[in-house]
């Protein structure tokens, strides 16, 4: 904006120089656009800008269009004011339990106090930076692997609240913190995957053990009622002997005390030769012709 008022002005009067006896004109309207141009500044809608007369705070102008005294008036720094993401990370930090790791995290700050930021600070993107990777460094040191990777939440939140205690006095708030990944070495991941493995057979022996005790306990417990009732005895054999018959092809060794308990030789016998094997009952080869 500023060149094409400078530009426009310098024309005018270059124009009108022409045109004149003399150049005078055409200097001052040049020397007149010099200082519109340099007066003239304009902040984006996310910018604030801080103004300095004779080198001493003055007020901050912005967003759009304002006027500065020129040779008077500087402007240094033009401040963001959106929310910025910056990614940090700490590179072999030891954990409270010695275990090297590597962590990399995502800051989301903002300016609320543009004078702040500009005046009580050299570098206010570089000073964020810088306090939020030693506050990541210090929270490392004092939590267990296990707690960092399981409870990473808690770790964001705790991250927040140290980082916004630093940056408050220079005008930044920080609005969340969040862990993106633990890189741990090698050899150890290998040794946590076999302990995972271990830990989940024995979950899982346990309830298989679980099952045998419910199931010999449900035995128990169908012992006792058989015990003192024979004919539920005598026909759950029955249905046990009929389930297996039901199988094409199924051999069934059934002794000889149950067979007569239950009169079932005959039916057994006929079974068998339905299927064309009498010798699947008698166990015995068929006697050849002499």
């Amino acid at each position: 904006m500023s060149v094409v008022i400078f530009l426009l002005l310098a024309g005018l009067g270059i124009w009108w120089g022409i045109g004149a006896e003399s150049p005078a004109p055409a200097i001052i309207l040049i020397i007149i656009a010099l200082f519109v141009a340099s007066a003239v500044k304009i902040a984006r809608q996310w910018e604030k800008a801080l103004v300095l007369r004779l080198e001493k705070f003055h007020r901050l102008a912005g967003p759009g269009f304002f006027l500065i005294v020129p040779v008077i008036d500087t402007v240094p720094t033009w401040v963001d004011q959106r929310v910025i993401a910056s990614p940090f990370n700490a590179e072999q930090t030891l954990t409270k339990d010695t275990v090297p790791v590597d962590v990399d995290a995502v800051l989301f700050w903002v300016v609320w106090d543009a004078q702040k930021a500009a005046l009580e600070v050299e570098n206010y993107r570089e000073a964020v930076a810088w306090a939020a990777q030693t506050a990541l460094r210090d929270i490392i040191g004092k939590t267990l692997l296990s707690e960092m990777l399981a409870g990473r939440d808690r770790i964001d939140e705790e991250l927040r609240k140290v980082i916004d205690q630093r940056t408050e006095p220079w005008g930044v708030a920080v609005q969340s913190v969040e862990i993106r990944d633990v890189i741990i070495p090698d050899n150890l991941q290998d040794a946590m995957s076999r302990e995972a493995q271990a830990e989940r057979e024995r979950k899982a022996r346990i309830i298989l053990g679980t099952a045998e005790t419910e199931i010999a306990q449900k035995f128990a417990e169908a012992a006792q009622a058989y015990q003192d009732n024979p004919v539920a005895m005598h026909l759950r054999a029955m249905n046990m002997l009929y389930e297996g018959l039901k199988e094409k092809g199924a051999l069934i060794v059934v002794p000889s005390t149950a067979v007569e308990t239950m009169g079932l030789g005959t039916i057994t016998g006929l079974a068998s030769i339905s299927q064309g094997s009498p010798e699947k009952v008698t166990g015995k080869e068929p006697a050849g012709e002499d």
